[in-house]
């Protein structure tokens, strides 16, 4: 079977990597173009591209798919199935019908909820209690294509959307293998989205990152593990920046919202309603990230210590 695979970051890796693993003709791969990264903005190619190169798989990176040109590429390639997973550009109608055998998705989310850019980070923002991986097959709609398999798995209360990421993306990739078994048995059965039950996904931006401390303590835990690790949640004192990358919810003392206290020698920060924080990693301004407790041995609270109040929650 010759298989065409789009991807670009670190979720999609695994499934590449399971296909060539077990036996499939991959013809080639598509993938974003390089990036600038770091301070020196040195082009840096995917993650995606670097195990395709790897194995000496041909590699493609166009800006679109939307020409004739882009498409005319594809169809010469004469893909038996075309696998997708985190590509991160919308295929026109052109290429979802170019494979006899159709276009396979895999999303982190269980489908219909969260479809979109950011299925793993709202599913934490949301303070969602279980998550997993859906296989569909695509249609011209935002994930909307009827599910094929999916496989759920439970949230622990602290856990980060970097952490529910690299779970999801190891079992993305052996759901894509079964999947992938049972295209070649005919013994896929396809599963129509109930639309009413549909949620989004929106792509994450950094407007979501600063704290509102009069919101409840609940919402704002999740919001530091769902912005970790990127925007990151922060919070400014005196001044300066802090990002929240831990936290863990404690009982209040009364204190009003984004009051700061030593608590048995980490940082606490009081909250709307019963609940407190305890800010268990953080990173000031110009600073590695670091505990709480070494923290505050190198910046004692001052006495009236707050957050200002900047939130956008």
């Amino acid at each position: 079977m010759r298989v065409l695979f789009m991807g670009t970051p670190d979720f999609a890796v695994p499934s590449l990597q399971v296909l060539l693993d077990n036996g499939y003709e991959v013809c080639a791969v598509y993938t974003q173009p390089d990036k600038p990264k770091g301070r020196g903005h040195r082009l840096q190619a995917p993650p995606v591209k670097e195990l395709a190169q790897k194995y000496g798989i041909p590699v493609f990176q166009p800006k679109t798919l939307r020409t004739g040109d882009a498409v005319s590429n594809l169809a010469a390639l004469r893909p038996d199935v075309i696998i997708v997973v985190a590509y991160g550009k919308i295929l026109p109608l052109e290429v979802l019908e170019l494979p006899r055998l159709g276009c396979i998705n895999v999303h982190g989310s269980l489908l219909p909820k969260y479809r979109g850019a950011a299925p793993i980070q709202w599913a934490v923002l949301n303070g969602e209690k279980c998550s997993g991986v859906t296989t569909m097959f695509m249609g011209e709609g935002v994930d909307t294509g009827d599910i094929l398999l999916q496989e759920q798995v439970l949230l622990d209360e602290e856990e980060t959307a970097g952490e529910l990421f690299d779970r999801l993306k190891e079992i993305g990739a052996q759901l894509l293998q079964k999947t992938m078994r049972r295209l070649e048995e005919g013994t896929l059965i396809r599963i129509p989205q109930k639309e009413e039950d549909a949620t989004l996904a929106p792509m994450l931006s950094k407007d979501l990152a600063c704290l509102d401390w009069k919101q409840p303590a609940e919402k704002l835990h999740n919001f530091i593990r769902g912005l970790n690790p990127w925007p990151s949640a922060y919070a400014v004192l005196d001044g300066k920046k802090m990002k929240l990358h831990a936290s863990r919810r404690i009982p209040g003392w009364g204190g009003a919202p984004g009051e700061l206290r030593n608590i048995l020698g980490e940082l606490a920060v009081a909250c709307g309603g019963e609940e407190a924080l305890l800010l268990t990693q953080l990173q000031p301004e110009n600073s590695k990230k670091m505990d709480s407790r070494s923290y505050l041995l190198g910046h004692p609270l001052h006495q009236g210590a707050k957050f200002e109040e900047l939130g956008n929650l």
